[in-house]
């Protein structure tokens, strides 16, 4: 149980150090250029996406939906809670600054890329076959195929 939280922990410790990252880059390398942060911000969304992606992927093999789900959907609120507000004040900043506007864009557009990235992993997943679920079901397969078949005698 305690890895099981030490990986969600892990997960959302990830996505909150990209997004630092991400902001330092923006705060120190390109402090007046919007199209600069923009690019950033869009690099920073495609990063948390692959993360995502290859977290579903990897858990989806060993565990079934409904167990690695509910775990990435921990770890993706605990990132975006600290993404948006305790982000902002690591590089000087208010989290509410830019307004109700700016502060709701950047849950909608986290929440896009994280989803986006676990359909991607898990999709991925799905098609070549190795998820948790075509696993058994190949499994199934194999031992109902193993078995003689009963004589029946009249």
């Amino acid at each position: 149980m305690f890895q099981r939280w030490r990986a969600v922990g892990v997960l959302a410790v990830a996505l909150f150090v990209v997004n630092v990252v991400a902001r330092l880059v923006i705060r120190f390398a390109y402090p007046d250029d919007d199209t600069a942060s923009g690019r950033v911000s869009l690099v920073m969304f495609l990063v948390i996406g692959l993360i995502l992606a290859g977290t579903a992927f990897r858990w989806g093999a060993d565990r079934p939906a409904g167990h690695w789900t509910g775990d990435l959907a921990v770890a993706v609120v605990v990132a975006l809670a600290l993404t948006v507000f305790v982000g902002p004040l690591l590089v000087g900043e208010n989290p509410f600054d830019g307004g109700a506007g700016l502060f709701f864009a950047q849950i909608w557009l986290y929440l896009a890329a994280t989803v986006a990235g676990v359909l991607v992993g898990y999709l991925t997943l799905t098609a070549l076959g190795r998820d948790h679920r075509s696993r058994q079901l190949k499994r199934y397969a194999e031992l109902k195929a193993a078995k003689p078949r009963k004589i029946v005698r009249r």
